[in-house]
């Protein structure tokens, strides 16, 4: 199970993905406690989450982890999977309603970067980590051995 998680192609273009991926998340995540009012728990509550302060912390908290573990391309398939679901939570709880009141069109500019992180999220899945990665080197390893 854990090869197959590991497991990527000799791909040396994956990285972009990656890091781009990988920053945004890392950064969102250090700003959910950084601006807590704005991007963390204050936003969950104007969402209407319960335990809004919770709430942010967790999601800042895997934000964080995933976003460095797809930096530096460790268990990259594992981390994209949370990250797909809060893109997923994200999206179904903030476009709805721009899409009932502002229409398609506003709802496909104002969804842009939270399509490219979810689907960046999802051929990270598919792809794993490319060429530079530490999943490179431990599935290296382990079929030298």
């Amino acid at each position: 199970m854990f090869k197959k998680i590991i497991t990527t192609d000799n791909s040396k273009t994956t990285i972009i993905i990656r890091l781009i991926v990988g920053a945004v998340f890392f950064s969102e995540g250090v700003q959910k406690f950084l601006f807590p009012a704005i991007r963390g728990a204050g936003r969950f509550e104007k969402i209407g989450f319960p335990s809004a302060d919770f709430l942010g912390s967790f999601v800042g908290f895997f934000e964080i982890l995933c976003g460095i573990l797809l930096l530096v391309g460790l268990l990259t398939r594992l981390a994209s999977i949370p990250l797909i679901i809060i893109m997923l939570v994200a999206f179904t709880t903030t476009k709805a309603e721009v899409l009932a009141n502002d229409g398609f069109w506003e709802l496909l500019h104002g969804s842009r970067t939270d399509w490219a992180m979810l689907l960046g999220s999802v051929f990270l899945l598919i792809k794993g980590a490319g060429h530079w990665s530490i999943d490179k080197i431990i599935s290296s390893d382990r079929n030298s051995h």
